[in-house]
């Protein structure tokens, strides 16, 4: 029997095919094992916020969300009524904002500089500039991008000014294609997937979020000055493939000041000749 290629030839194989944009082969890899969702109390996450606007009667059964958080093992109950696990995650409705200022607060997608946006191993060409759109569009389903050769995705995206980053929203789809990992790097422009074996700036374990209502908290003691923002999406919850519809991008912005540069000669040794100094002899008048 033939023995499976070692974990680093495939990765160089899948590499190749995205350079290249080779068609995905069907199947799996040889060693391919399915990934497992990240456990999350309750589902809390998962559910994303179901367990909020569920009345009394139906699959909760008249129990209430902090009834069922109250149980979750390990989970942290909320004031809103569910649990959040692991992660750095919590609902923007916590921020009990009202839509429109909810809105605003994700306004970063209008400091892109688009043109300069790059998704590699987008299926589609330029479909993943359509994902930064406005937050009450997020459920617009139409825009969206899918992975090629395998789950992974990169975003790499410059803004127009420096940027401190807050928070971070992936919105999926219901089905395994769901990020289930998102790392983080800053300021590292025309960023390659081989760029990606550094150690980011921060990662996060993600839960399925078909609503576009999860927020990952930044650092944001390391996110404070950012032009350049890498997302890279590496794995999902165990499709071939893996698909986004919405990245909600939260913080502040402040335009890049540019200072004139003054050009000073300094000299190393004084030149006699470009410091002449005109001595006037004064005539001396004697009377004998």
């Amino acid at each position: 029997m033939e023995t499976a290629r070692p974990r680093q030839q495939q990765r160089a194989s899948i590499r190749r095919r995205k350079s290249q944009h080779e068609p995905r082969p069907r199947g799996r890899l040889p060693n391919a094992q399915p990934l497992q969702a990240p456990p999350t109390p309750l589902g809390a996450c998962v559910a994303q916020g179901r367990l909020l606007r569920r009345g009394g009667g139906g699959a909760l059964g008249g129990r209430s969300g902090a009834e069922l958080a109250s149980r979750a093992a390990g989970g942290v109950a909320m004031s809103h009524g569910h649990s959040h696990g692991g992660g750095g995650c919590r609902c923007a409705a916590e921020r009990e904002e009202p839509p429109e200022q909810r809105g605003l607060a994700y306004g970063l997608y209008l400091r892109i500089d688009l043109e300069r946006l790059q998704c590699l191993n987008e299926s589609r060409e330029g479909s993943g500039r359509g994902v930064f759109k406005p937050w009450e569009e997020r459920t617009d389903r139409s825009k969206f991008v899918e992975s090629d050769a395998d789950e992974e995705l990169l975003f790499n995206i410059p803004f127009t000014g420096n940027v401190k980053l807050k928070g971070i929203i992936i919105m999926g789809e219901d089905d395994d294609s769901h990020p289930s990992e998102m790392r983080l790097y800053k300021n590292i422009p025309q960023m390659s997937f081989d760029d990606t074996e550094r150690e980011p700036d921060q990662t996060f374990s993600l839960n399925r979020d078909l609503t576009g209502e999860l927020e990952y908290a930044t650092k944001i003691s390391r996110f404070s000055n950012v032009y350049h923002l890498s997302i890279h999406i590496s794995k999902n919850f165990g499709a071939d493939t893996t698909k986004v519809f919405y990245i909600g991008l939260r913080g502040e912005w402040t335009e890049l000041r540019r200072h004139e540069v003054t050009i000073c000669n300094y000299e190393a040794s004084a030149n006699p000749a470009d410091h002449r100094v005109h001595q006037v002899t004064p005539q001396t008048h004697f009377i004998s």
